[in-house]
């Protein structure tokens, strides 16, 4: 971790932390580490850990802010062939998605992304948490001085699937409005009374970018690919496209995700 990145990460710490209203001590008890310890990331004295990460995480009740900042979040064990995806994601400055069954992952909050990856079989917790940590800093594209447009098409089975429960579901949506008010991000949902949509067969993204060509990512129940084939792009932009016309207007979209939401409210 270098000089800079330690200092942002404690910054971002320490910010959190005054804000809990706790100090040090208290920071300590709760992870649990020493005092010394928090003080030493916080001055950038020292590198933090996943565990430390994921157990301030929690404390503070944040987000994903230190995840984003850990080091093993930039590179990771990724399957090969998902690795040239992020960095298309990075020089885009239009990506299309559409999603049948769960929140895209650049829309995804910590907890949803992680109840939905302890699902799979066999995985380990820190497999789980560096994955969970690539996902959430693949977002900080929207943190760009000009963050790509971001078109997303959700089948209506993505929000009333309960992934992780009342409270993760309730954060999730809350996250969905906030990204929806903003002026580059377009989230439709394809109601579930169209029936069948050419959309079925998986998920799916579509990138475009200055001075590299266009690219699809596909998702896939093994292994998905990544592809600047200009027959298989042309194919899957044509799918978006008939899946599109299904969507509801965003105004529309928006109203249906407040209401979904609203079930949460009390549970």
């Amino acid at each position: 971790m270098s000089v800079d990145e330690q200092s942002s990460y404690g910054a971002v710490l320490k910010e959190a932390r005054i804000a809990a209203g706790l100090s040090q001590t208290a920071m300590g008890e709760l992870i649990p580490c020493s005092e010394s310890l928090v003080g030493l990331i916080e001055r950038g004295k020292r590198n933090p850990t996943r565990q430390f990460t994921h157990a301030a995480e929690t404390a503070l009740d944040l987000n994903g802010e230190l995840l984003r900042l850990l080091p093993s979040a930039k590179v990771m064990s990724a399957p090969k062939w998902f690795r040239e995806w992020p960095k298309v994601e990075e020089n885009a400055h239009t990506i299309r998605t559409w999603q049948p069954l769960v929140v895209p992952g650049l829309l995804q909050t910590a907890a949803y992304a992680r109840a939905i990856l302890s699902a799979e079989p066999g995985v380990t917790q820190e497999w789980i948490e560096e994955t969970v940590a690539t996902r959430l800093h693949r977002q900080a594209v929207f943190d760009r001085e000009k963050p790509p447009m971001y078109w997303a098409l959700l089948d209506e089975c993505a929000l009333i699937r309960p992934i992780g429960g009342a409270d993760v579901m309730r954060e999730q949506f809350e996250h969905l409005l906030k990204m929806m008010a903003t002026s580059f991000i377009s989230i439709q949902i394809v109601p579930l009374s169209v029936g069948a949509t050419p959309g079925l067969l998986g998920g799916f993204a579509l990138a475009q970018g200055d001075g590299m060509p266009n690219h699809v990512y596909l998702d896939a129940a093994a292994q998905g690919s990544v592809s600047a084939r200009e027959e298989i792009v042309r194919a899957v932009n044509l799918r978006y496209d008939a899946i599109h016309k299904w969507a509801h207007p965003i105004h529309v979209s928006e109203r249906l995700v407040r209401e979904v939401a609203a079930t949460y409210e009390d549970q």
